[in-house]
């Protein structure tokens, strides 16, 4: 099998397969940074600055930023093969106590705990092995990784293939655990590393974690999360508002194959300039739904204000945090009776703010379409390669 010296090497082992040892970061030699890799950085650096400037700018940015890590939460966990949406979870969040939640939701529930463990963790823990661990103990705690040693590293080979695919088969297989843990010594040194611009930093440490492949389950929602995770420690962004995920999954298979050209041929090149024009495009795409979401809720929250003044500006406001509700929940987060929330929803239904989605007369739930819309993910695909 070809191996790049640069990444680091292919070695057998003595059960008939070769794993791939990656090579200490950051590369060497360094990353040939030419004038269409530069081009690429630049655009990136000014889509990113350009996001934080609007963001701003819209009132109560933390409810924004909260919707946005829920949106990557069902993202990245589509990329994984789970089948669940954006309104899955919120439905979950509404009736938090309903039984059944499907494996796929709970584990979309679990990444939006992991990602605000770890932003809560990163004020007072360096990112580090441990931070890293906790991450995944949060990411795994219920669900069909429950018992695949949430918050441990692996002690035994793991690797990636098709279902049912044995070692010998794998797509790729990553080091065997001695040489993962100083993988990971390695790894954790290189978060530190403040000599090299903060987004190549960050493209090389996401593509590393990905071949250290230290968990036995939740390796690329872990390594996506700490997309984010970097982003904020090297002080890039002031709010977490940068999720890759939507875009990972619209060029899947030029992301993995990316991925693989990194161990092959040592082409790092490639890989930052792939995951550079995701930065710039993500961060363009976002820029424009906070604007869109300035404009949505500066028209609607005039209607709000005709139509139920005071107490309607307190459920628009409510719509933004909790796009799906109840009348229960209008009742109890408003402070207000019964039927005042029952009229206040009827009000805005009728105004065409929001729509009843479940037709019956009992357990009504109403939708903030305009809004939902703005942040509505695309049709789901095909399932990645299973990591075993």
């Amino acid at each position: 099998m070809e191996a790049s010296a640069r990444a680091g090497a292919f070695v057998n082992q003595s059960d008939g397969y070769a794993a791939f040892v990656p090579a200490a970061l950051p590369p060497d030699p360094p990353v040939e940074v030419d004038a269409e890799m530069l081009a690429i950085l630049s655009e990136a650096d000014l889509a990113l600055g350009r996001l934080d400037g609007v963001i701003q700018t819209v009132p109560n940015p933390d409810l924004f930023v909260a919707m946005y890590v829920r949106r990557e939460a069902v993202l990245s966990s589509q990329i994984e093969g789970t089948q669940s949406t954006l309104e899955d979870l919120l439905a979950v969040e509404l009736e938090p106590q309903a039984a059944g939640v499907p494996d796929d939701v709970e584990e979309v529930v679990n990444y939006v705990r992991a990602m605000n463990r770890g932003l809560e963790r990163l004020s007072s823990l360096p990112l580090s092995q441990r931070l890293i661990r906790e991450i995944h103990a949060e990411l795994m705690r219920s669900g069909r990784g429950s018992h695949r040693m949430p918050g441990e590293f692996r002690q035994n080979q793991n690797w990636i293939g098709p279902e049912g695919t044995p070692i010998e088969r794998a797509t790729f297989v990553p080091p065997p655990v001695p040489e993962m843990r100083s993988a990971l010594d390695d790894f954790e040194r290189f978060l530190h590393d403040q000599e090299l611009p903060v987004l190549i930093h960050v493209g090389l440490a996401h593509a590393q974690f990905e071949t250290i492949h230290p968990f036995m389950d939740g390796n690329g929602r872990v390594g996506r999360l700490l997309i984010t995770f970097l982003l904020v420690h090297r002080g890039a962004l002031q709010r977490p508002l940068l999720y890759l995920s939507h875009y990972l999954k619209r060029n899947r298979a030029e992301y993995y194959d990316r991925l693989s050209t990194i161990r092959r041929r040592g082409d790092w090149e490639g890989w930052l300039r792939f995951f550079l024009q995701g930065v710039a495009e993500t961060a363009t795409e976002a820029t424009a739904t906070a604007q869109a979401i300035l404009d949505l809720r500066e028209r609607d929250r005039e209607l709000a204000h005709e139509r139920g003044g005071l107490n309607g500006g307190r459920l628009l406001d409510l719509l933004f945090d909790r796009p799906l509700v109840n009348v229960n929940l209008v009742k109890d987060s408003l402070g207000v009776a019964y039927v005042t929330a029952n009229n206040l929803v009827a009000q805005f239904e009728e105004a065409g703010i929001v729509t009843e989605i479940t037709g019956g007369r009992r357990r009504r739930v109403f939708r903030y379409d305009g809004y939902l819309d703005l942040l509505s993910d695309e049709p789901r695909d095909t399932a990645a390669p299973a990591s075993r």
